[in-house]
């Protein structure tokens, strides 16, 4: 059990070891991310919702500093850290804090066969969008969480992904869903070429 922590709900899905930029602006965060850099220590990024909040979130740490502006604005990097369930939400502060449990993955690694898939269709996905990401270094544990992180993928997707308690389950639900995406995004790009062709599609 963690104490309570500062929360900022936002409208993303934070993974484990993904990066986020932040625009801090707003009196309450600015606060709250003051005191984070103050006592090093992380906050919570939670997925805001029409009705409350998600129930699972990513702890965040703020890596870089990238601009501190003269009315006290910020622009910093955070990365993703730890998966945690909001067990309570305190109101007392400024900003919400929350009570969390952490989260931790259950024991067993993913197929080796399906860890190659993921990293195919990855690839792939990238390449129909004209660029492409080297992820050699990636911890594998993990992957399913970088793979779907570095993609701008449905939010209700993410958050199911980030729920999951084992990267086997977690690849499980991305191989098939990255596989029904690729062909679209192929169509709208072979779409684009005929448009920008001749000015209109046959």
């Amino acid at each position: 059990m963690a104490p309570f922590i500062p929360l900022f709900p936002l409208d993303v899905v934070l993974f484990p070891g993904t990066p986020l930029p932040l625009h801090i602006f707003e009196p309450r965060y600015k606060e709250m991310v003051a005191e984070c850099l103050a006592q090093d220590r992380t906050f919570g990024v939670v997925r805001a919702l029409e009705q409350g909040l998600a129930e699972v979130g990513c702890t965040a740490e703020i890596v870089t500093i990238v601009k501190e502006y003269a009315d006290g604005r910020l622009d910093l990097v955070t990365e993703g850290r730890k998966r945690f369930q909001l067990l309570a939400v305190n109101q007392e502060r400024l900003y919400l804090q929350a009570e969390v449990l952490l989260i931790e993955d259950a024991p067993g690694a993913a197929r080796p066969a399906d860890t190659a898939r993921a990293i195919q269709l990855h690839s792939q996905l990238l390449a129909a969008a004209g660029t492409q990401q080297d992820i050699s270094d990636v911890d594998h544990s993990l992957l399913s969480f970088h793979l779907a992180g570095s993609l701008p993928l449905d939010l209700d997707f993410k958050q199911k992904l980030l729920a999951l308690r084992s990267e086997s389950e977690r690849l499980s639900l991305l191989i098939p869903y990255l596989e029904s995406i690729i062909p679209k995004i192929h169509r709208a790009a072979h779409a684009r070429e005929k448009a920008g062709g001749n000015g209109h599609i046959h």
